[in-house]
């Protein structure tokens, strides 16, 4: 038992003190304000859009690294980066060096793919479930304890901004100790395979709850079997328990093609991917409008209560959606259309009222809703997966994303492209999520469609049969 709580503890205690970022819902004003004095223009045109080009790029060598060199090292690595990252904002001067605050930072996001890895090489299958649900909620728990801290500290303490800067680098600095006492682990979803049996009990398909869950023809293609001929395939590769690079593509690149096929799966990874781009992007700019609609020089904000209780909230919805009586195999497509116009209504709302207190209640539904639906997402798509296979289409899901939000913001939000104002990418971003809403629209009614279509088929066939039986009866009962 000790052996795996020693780890989950110590990358708790990692990820609670590296999300604990008391300036984070004030980030905006604190680089508009006196501290940095650098302008609307500079910080949402030329400033943040860096964060977003960084973590498209970095993205796909980290997360081979961090498989090639088992997690840890990339763990300090992104701890390395998360301190950077907040000396420098708290210390350096010049749009320049902010633009290489936001790089750091990229580095540092993509890099958290070693934190949600890492525990699947050290424990055993049996805890999968526990140690995540430990390292998820406390991350979150984290984020809403440090945005409380931060709305607190500026509004009851009246501390500066530059205080709340220099309290989250002293967070990222204890977040830096925690990963050198990590055990190093001997193993790795793809570079450093264990041969060993246990290796399909993390199939996905072993949980009853989730096989209930999806469609079955979503699971005929992904389980854990076919995977299982493409190890067997290189077996002198795992005798040595380490695999080439281009061998890992390979298997990379057929395990995508298998898994892509399966069209439950593209459904949900396509809402994915084209949600989590304009999720980041409201993310990444909505202090910029709520500095625009209030401005912090003038009035008192409240950013980090309204980061708190999106967090909290949003972790409720996540917690309690496996209760909701819904068939996800049926009405998925239509509940995402729906869910995505109320996200699209949000995002109009905070743009077009020009009212602080509606900016930020459509901002805490927007995000709840989402994490809501991202968590149904990822069951969805997990439920038909072994633990290979969601790492791969989790990557090729957010790297779609951060590919769709760097061509978004090259065209939209950087000066180098139409560079438009804050209010006017909100009217864009409400019409991006109205159209993500039209095209479930359409897939759900062909899908109910078919499905009827289906069923009167198979109705028609019956009675056909039916009939069919019949007849011979009849000429029996005729020659008697």
């Amino acid at each position: 038992m000790s052996s795996w709580l020693f780890p989950t503890f110590l990358l708790c205690v990692y990820g609670f003190f590296s999300n604990l970022r008391p300036s984070e819902p004030f980030l905006t004003a604190y680089l508009m304000g006196p501290d940095k004095n650098l302008t609307e223009t500079q910080v949402v045109n030329e400033i943040y859009p860096i964060w977003t080009y960084s973590y498209l790029l970095l993205l796909f060598p980290v997360f081979l690294a961090t498989d090639y060199l088992c997690y840890k090292p990339v763990l300090v690595l992104q701890a390395t980066s998360l301190v950077v990252t907040y000396i420098l904002l708290w210390k350096a001067q010049g749009m320049l060096v902010m633009q290489l605050v936001e790089f750091f930072f990229g580095l540092a996001t993509a890099s958290e793919v070693a934190y949600y890895s890492y525990i699947y090489s050290v424990v055993e299958p049996a805890v999968y479930q526990r140690v995540t649900g430990y390292c998820r909620s406390i991350t979150l728990f984290g984020s809403a304890a440090g945005s409380l801290m931060g709305q607190l500290l500026l509004s009851v303490a009246k501390v500066r901004l530059m205080y709340l800067v220099i309290i989250t680098m002293a967070s990222a600095a204890m977040a830096f100790v925690a990963p050198w006492f990590l055990p190093m682990p001997k193993r790795s979803l793809f570079f450093h395979k264990n041969p060993a049996p246990s290796e399909d009990g993390t199939d996905c398909n072993s949980t009853p709850q989730m096989e209930k869950a999806e469609d079955a023809q979503s699971k005929v293609p992904l389980n854990s079997h076919d995977f299982s001929m493409i190890s067997n395939s290189s077996e002198s590769v795992m005798r040595r328990r380490s695999r080439g690079l281009l061998e890992v593509l390979r298997m990379l690149f057929d395990d995508f093609l298998q898994c892509y096929r399966c069209r439950p799966l593209l459904a949900w990874s396509l809402w994915w991917a084209l949600a989590t781009c304009g999720y980041f992007q409201i993310i990444n700019y909505a202090q910029a409008l709520w500095e625009t609609v209030r401005p912090s020089q003038d009035y008192e904000i409240y950013n980090g209560y309204v980061e708190t209780l999106s967090t909290l909230l949003g972790a409720l919805g996540a917690l309690l959606v496996s209760f909701l009586p819904v068939s996800w195999a049926l009405w998925g497509e239509l509940a995402l259309c729906v869910l995505s116009f109320l996200m699209a209504a949000c995002v109009l709302v905070m743009d077009t009222l020009n009212n602080i207190w509606l900016c930020y209640s459509s901002y805490v539904l927007f995000r709840a809703t989402y994490m809501l639906l991202i968590t149904v997402a990822t069951y969805q798509i997990a439920a038909s997966l072994n633990m290979q296979r969601y790492a791969l289409v989790f990557g090729v899901n957010t790297f779609v994303a951060l590919l769709l939000q760097s061509l978004l913001t090259l065209i939209v939000v950087d000066s180098a492209g139409l560079g438009l104002d804050v209010f006017t990418q909100f009217i864009i971003y409400s019409a991006y999520f109205a159209a993500i809403s039209l095209i479930f629209l359409f897939a759900g009614l062909y899908k109910l469609a078919s499905r009827n279509r289906a069923e009167q088929e198979v109705l028609a066939n019956g009675q056909a049969e039916s009939e069919a039986d019949a007849l011979p009866v009849c000429g029996e009962s005729a020659g008697r």
